[in-house]
This record gives C-alpha cells, sequence and structure tokens, in this order.
C-alpha cells in the first residue's frame, strides 16, 4: 500500500459525510464474514449508527487509495479494581488483499493513542484461538497475552416467540 490512511469516525463530528463514508466503507468490507457469521450491510449500517450516536464506540477506519481496506473499534468500559477507563478493541479486520501490509499494525496504533488520549489505563481484545497471524501481530505490538485470569462468556437466550 503506498499510502494508508487512518481515520477515526464519531457520528456526531461528521454527521452527513458518516453516513456517505460508512455506505462505501460497507460495501468495500462486507462483502466478506468474520469467524463464519453472516453478513447483514443495512443490520451493520444501522448498529454502527446506533453505537457512534450515542457515544458507545469509536471506529477507525484505513484507507488507501481512497478504498476502506481495514477497521476496528473501540469501546469504553471501566475497570472497578483499578478505578480507571479501559477499551475494549473490537473487529479487527483487514481485507485479505491488503494483509501483511502494516494496515492492522496502524490501526492497533491509532487505538492505543486513542486510549492513551482518553487516559485509560488498558486495552483488551481477544481473537479465536486459531488465529495465528493475529495472535503474532499483537504480542510483536506489544500487547501481553493475559497469563492471570481465564474468560468465560455467558450466552443469553432470546426468549420464545409470541404465538
Amino acid at each position: 500500500l503506498v499510502q494508508l490512511r487512518i481515520r477515526s469516525w464519531l457520528r456526531t463530528i461528521y454527521p452527513y459525510s458518516f453516513q456517505l463514508r460508512i455506505r462505501s466503507w460497507l460495501r468495500t468490507i462486507y462483502p466478506y464474514s468474520f469467524y463464519g457469521q453472516p453478513s447483514d450491510r443495512n443490520r451493520v449500517r444501522e448498529f454502527l449508527n446506533e453505537r457512534l450516536t450515542q457515544g458507545d464506540s469509536v471506529l477507525f477506519i484505513a484507507e488507501a487509495a481512497g478504498r476502506a481496506v481495514g477497521f476496528t473499534q473501540l469501546y469504553p468500559s471501566f475497570s472497578s479494581i483499578s478505578m480507571a477507563r479501559i477499551f475494549i478493541l473490537n473487529d479487527l479486520f483487514v481485507v485479505p488483499e491488503a494483509r501483511r501490509s502494516g494496515v492492522a499494525r496502524r490501526l492497533l496504533e491509532a487505538a492505543v493513542g486513542r486510549g492513551r488520549e482518553a487516559g485509560a489505563i488498558r486495552l483488551s481484545l481477544s481473537t479465536a484461538l486459531t488465529n495465528a497471524a493475529a495472535q503474532a501481530l499483537y504480542a510483536s505490538a506489544g500487547w501481553e497475552r493475559d497469563a492471570v485470569f481465564c474468560v468465560y462468556h455467558f450466552t443469553v437466550p432470546l426468549p420464545p416467540l409470541a404465538s
């Protein structure tokens, strides 16, 4: 990639241009599936619109030659023990043809920079146990794999449909 630009998107700052850019970005990024999940552009657009409008996340988009080639999102949270702000980095993705060109590293750097600006004490992320390339990237960028805590998830069952 000749020149890479990382943009952070906050809908409240760029209301009209956000809509235009997000449509363009979704056309580029969302032919791909994430961890085998089906993609639905309309639902993704609505979800992102809501997250960004409510200030629930910051979206970083990597562009090369005017085309979206990757993205990540930061979700703010807090640590009760540390009594400080933290961020959860979610959805780091780079289109296949732009992988291994520094895009993911630049997105990570942008996320860390935002965390630093916000006074966060930590950024956290998770990746598939089978995603060796991502794990190697995170380690080489200074991220440390947690050796102390196990992470558990609980899937909240949907209520039954009314008949």
